[in-house]
């Protein structure tokens, strides 16, 4: 079926990536790629004990190799591991003991949809480091979760109506260097080449 979705396992002992594997090739909607086929992978799934550096690193790595979406099955999830996994860009989480084939199915199906999975008991301690993260490291330095200021957002805005330098810098009574430097700083910042593809970025990540 070519609607199944494409899961990579990963685990450092073979028992355990047996046990997964074996745990999903009961889901209908899900087929199996070993590591000749991980770049048509959708979803990968992550075995381990606990959250180490070298999970860490097997997380980012799969992520920079291009699959969409991973899914951390661990022994031991607390408040610390959940956000050391959603830096590392996970967005599905199971303890081990609640890892049954229909839970793996959906974490794996919810994350292949661009939604994540995170234990109940564990989604209220997370929401609240998102809350601690924007009052004391993001709004003291005038930033959001979206990464640009609301100066940043008010003149890529603008760019994106189509002004011009002087255009902007009168409806927002700034000098043209200001809006110059503000450009230069979003263009640096977010390793975008120019004006255009600073544009371009906010669009297509909704910042704008």
């Amino acid at each position: 079926m070519t609607d199944r979705i494409a899961t990579y396992v990963y685990a450092r002992d073979a028992i355990s990536k047996a046990g997964v594997t074996s745990q999903l090739h009961c889901c209908p909607d899900i087929t199996i790629v070993d590591d000749a086929q991980l770049d048509t992978a959708q979803v990968a799934v992550v075995v381990t004990d606990v959250l180490d550096d070298e999970t860490l690193r097997v997380l980012r790595g799969l992520r920079r190799g291009g699959v969409p979406g991973t899914v951390l099955v661990a022994a031991m999830i607390d408040d610390s591991a959940v956000v050391a996994a959603a830096e590392a860009g996970v967005c599905g989480m199971l303890r081990r003991s609640e890892a049954t084939p229909a839970a793996l199915g959906r974490a794996c199906a919810r994350v292949a949809r661009g939604q994540g999975e995170v234990p109940a008991d564990l989604l209220g301690h997370l929401l609240d480091q998102v809350g601690k993260l924007q009052r004391h490291v993001l709004a003291p330095r005038g930033l959001t979760f979206a990464g640009l200021t609301a100066r940043e957002t008010e003149v890529l805005r603008l760019v994106a109506d189509g002004h011009g330098t002087a255009e902007i810098a009168s409806q927002l009574c700034y000098s043209e260097r200001t809006v110059k430097n503000v450009l230069h700083e979003v263009t640096t910042r977010l390793q975008l080449r120019n004006r255009s593809h600073a544009v371009a970025y906010a669009v297509r990540e909704g910042l704008i």
